[in-house]
């Protein structure tokens, strides 16, 4: 009696210790895979791969900060990460944004199919997308709000895998789960906030910025917009830090 009692006890210590590490993986890594102990190798093997990257770019591993920008014409995803608050900003890698819909400036209305253009940050967390994985942006934020549609602003707008959108940024899988870990420990580590900045185009890329010229040259509301972008575009490729933005009765974004 005495050894099944052993025996139970130590089964049911061995389950507990299971269940620890399981809860533990898919709390750091925000339930990056559906299956807990297949995740939790998974998880492994991916953060292998991008501690190497890092290693190979002279990054900090894990980063303190992390910072995201996109631009519609060039079809890039840019991540940005920092080491420790004290640092500048550090490019660890641009992916492609495989397929978007839209055109050039900023989403106004549900259904317009329209990727937005302004100043977001991650506000969802979803391992059981459609798309593979997925980041939820915070829009509308406070501009969108003021000078999108009153009642039908639109919602849901994501970064997530595969190659469909209608007015989310597709990464792809393979980008998408390394995206997703890296937020996921910027989460884990306390930043509540991680910025997500989309712009209509690469404003040093000269065949981006002809190419916003051309489109907005008839449209002046549209080109003061993708001015008042620049301002943080500029900004950040100077100092590599990110200004404080703040947004006006109109709805306007202004640098303070």
């Amino acid at each position: 009696m005495k050894n099944s009692t052993t025996t139970l006890s130590v089964f049911f210590l061995i389950l507990l210790l299971l269940t620890t590490v399981c809860v533990k993986s898919q709390t750091a890594h925000q339930y990056l895979f559906k299956t807990p102990l297949k995740g939790a190798v998974l998880n492994n093997k991916l953060e292998d791969t991008l501690r190497k990257q890092f290693e190979e770019k002279k990054l900090t591993w894990p980063p303190q900060e992390l910072y995201i920008r996109g631009f519609k014409y060039d079809r890039a995803l840019e991540v940005w990460v920092k080491g420790n608050s004290n640092e500048n900003f550090k490019l660890f890698k641009t992916y492609k944004v495989c397929m978007q819909s839209g055109t050039l400036g900023p989403k106004r209305l549900e259904g317009d199919y329209q990727m937005p253009e302004g100043f977001y940050y991650i506000n969802e967390f979803n391992p059981n997308s459609n798309f593979h994985l997925s980041l939820g942006l915070n829009y509308p934020n406070a501009s969108d709000k003021i000078l999108s549609d009153s009642l039908r602003p639109g919602n849901s707008i994501y970064i997530h895998g595969k190659c469909l959108s209608t007015g989310c940024i597709a990464i792809d899988n393979k980008p998408i789960e390394e995206l997703y870990l890296l937020a996921s420990y910027i989460k884990d580590a306390g930043i509540e906030f991680i910025p997500v900045h989309i712009f209509p185009v690469k404003y040093n890329v000269k065949k981006s910025l002809d190419y916003l010229a051309q489109i907005t040259k008839d449209n002046q509301p549209l080109q003061q917009f993708a001015v008042s972008l620049k301002t943080v575009f500029d900004y950040f490729e100077e100092k590599k830090l990110l200004p404080i933005i703040m947004i006006n009765k109109k709805g306007q974004y202004f640098v303070n």
